[in-house]
Order: C-alpha cells, then sequence, then structure tokens
C-alpha cells in the first residue's frame, strides 16, 4: 500500500486554479482538509475544491426594491 501524495498550498492552487491565500482561509475555515507541518499547510493530491456557493443566476439580483 502506498502513502498518499501531500502537496504544498501553492502546487494545490496551480493544479485547480485557485488562489492560494483564499485556499488558505478555506482551510482554517475548515473547509480543505489539511494538514500543518511547521509554518506550511500540506494537503492529500486528491482533494477536490469545495463546492462555489455563490448566487450567479442573477437571482438576488435588485432585491431590495
Amino acid at each position: 500500500m502506498s502513502e498518499p501524495k501531500f502537496l504544498s498550498v501553492s502546487e494545490w492552487c496551480a493544479i485547480h486554479g485557485k488562489d492560494p491565500g483564499n485556499v488558505r482561509r478555506l482551510i482554517q475555515a475548515g473547509r480543505i482538509p489539511a494538514t500543518k507541518v511547521g509554518r506550511s499547510w500540506i494537503i492529500q493530491a486528491d482533494v477536490q475544491p469545495p463546492p462555489d456557493k455563490r448566487v450567479k443566476s442573477g437571482k438576488y439580483k435588485d432585491w431590495r426594491k
């Protein structure tokens, strides 16, 4: 049985096209599982980014009117 491959936050972000600062914030919030090694975070290579929960349909546009 092989051990899981770990990536730094920068490497993981390059693969998934995400911003490293935002990923670190998601790690702190517990939305991305990661392990802290010294001052750096490592993420398993097979972890997928969390789903984007923003409303993109425009459904709530001008909701105060």
